[in-house]
């Protein structure tokens, strides 16, 4: 058997704790990797507090395999608390399956994109055999100019980073949470939609990957309309959206960071939301209220957070506070890595390995990552009603 069949097989069969105690047996036959869902507990101690001056680079672990972090630690502000919460979180993963198989490098990038960047080129070059970070967007977007086929994998923690060849996008997306719930509906029969993304947002790659996503089910993109939610612009969207498209299907609100019920109300106002027309709404609405009555019968791809569970426990234990999606992301990609060399060596963490299609389980569900760099997930359906989420799938994906 070659070598790069045996990984895979690795990676796709063992259950964590036999791959992580030497590959002593393969038990499992599912057909996701389980590299990343330990139960055994930490015992580390820390409290996240906000540092008043730039924090030094911790190590953690003596394994053989170096990797770098590159974390907000002194920013300040909602920022570098959540720099801190990934900092514990990739602690906790240290703990549970890290410290005999890589050694960790965690470095403050004070919350500035510009040193964030330059200290993910350092890290790049650095011999680690891969970085997670930077999580400023502006960095990780000038990182996808850097060319050369040796420069170890980025797993970028950004928000709303859409990724790139060997530079991974790590966190749901808007465009992937869009991308995701328009394909469920497709897959019940719609067929015709259109998409509304508000100023900001990243027109071409929501538009790329909620396209990709309805081909598979013979659906079609036919418009993508960009918005602005000052002056008039969400009036003037759905006017025009009006008077070009008629009868859509299903209309997705890719909002961004602004309350959707911006360009829902007109929408709902002109009648294009009428008996047949599906809404779809994104993770990002998740940050406002959703007791609105304009966004009743709205359908949202998102994360569970019951996906924590295997990890929330020994954390609250640990830190003495709650687990979030940041420590999530975190703890998953430090696990990631570690599975990685351990069911590999240090030769392991290679695009070929990240990139195959089987996929893994983290503490944020199942997941993957494509050769262009995005990350596709596996994660419940929602529907709001009565101003709330409520789970219609239990599991769908864009993979």
């Amino acid at each position: 058997m070659s070598r790069g069949r045996k990984i895979r097989l690795l990676l796709r069969k063992a259950p964590v704790l036999a791959l992580l105690l030497g590959l002593s047996a393969c038990q499992s036959g599912n057909d996701v990797s389980e590299v990343l869902d330990p139960r055994t507990a930490g015992d580390d101690q820390a409290v996240t507090q906000a540092p008043s001056t730039p924090q030094k680079a911790i190590t953690l672990g003596q394994g053989s395999v170096r990797v770098s972090m590159l974390l907000p630690l002194s920013a300040p502000g909602n920022v570098g608390d959540e720099g801190r919460k990934m900092r514990d979180g990739a602690r906790l993963a240290m703990t549970d399956m890290g410290n005999d198989l890589i050694t960790l490098t965690i470095e403050d990038t004070r919350g500035d994109p510009k040193l964030a960047g330059k200290m993910t080129l350092e890290a790049m070059g650095s011999g680690a055999k891969a970085v997670i970070g930077p999580t400023e967007l502006a960095a990780a977007k000038r990182l996808t100019q850097v060319s050369g086929e040796k420069r170890p994998p980025v797993l970028v923690l950004a928000e709303n980073f859409a990724g790139s060849p060997g530079i991974y996008s790590v966190r749901l997306s808007e465009a992937d949470s869009a991308a995701a719930a328009a394909a469920a509906l497709a897959a019940k029969g719609k067929r015709k939609f259109v998409l509304f993304v508000a100023e900001g947002g990243d027109v071409e790659a929501t538009s790329k990957r909620v396209t990709n996503s309805l081909s598979v089910y013979g659906a079609q993109l036919v418009m993508t309309l960009p918005y602005r939610t000052a002056g008039g612009g969400a009036e003037k969207a759905a006017s025009d959206m009006a008077a070009l498209i008629d009868k859509p299907e299903a209309v997705i609100v890719a909002s961004g960071s602004t309350n959707p019920s911006a360009i829902i109300s007109p929408l709902r106002t002109k009648g294009v939301l009428g008996k047949g027309a599906a809404l779809i709404g994104t993770s990002r609405w998740l940050a406002h209220p959703l007791n609105d009555p304009l966004l009743e019968g709205a359908y949202i791809a998102a994360l569970d957070d019951g996906e924590t569970g295997p990890i929330a426990a020994r954390f609250k234990a640990t830190f003495n506070y709650d687990a979030d999606v940041n420590v999530a992301y975190a703890y998953d990609m430090v696990a990631l890595t570690a599975g990685i060399a351990s069911a590999a060596g240090p030769k392991g963490l290679t695009r070929k390995v990240l990139e195959n299609k089987t996929g893994f389980r983290g503490s944020t569900g199942l997941f993957r990552f494509r050769p262009d760099g995005a990350s596709e997930r596996s994660m419940p359906f929602y529907q709001v009603k009565n101003g709330s989420l409520k789970k219609i799938e239990q599991s769908i994906s864009g993979f």
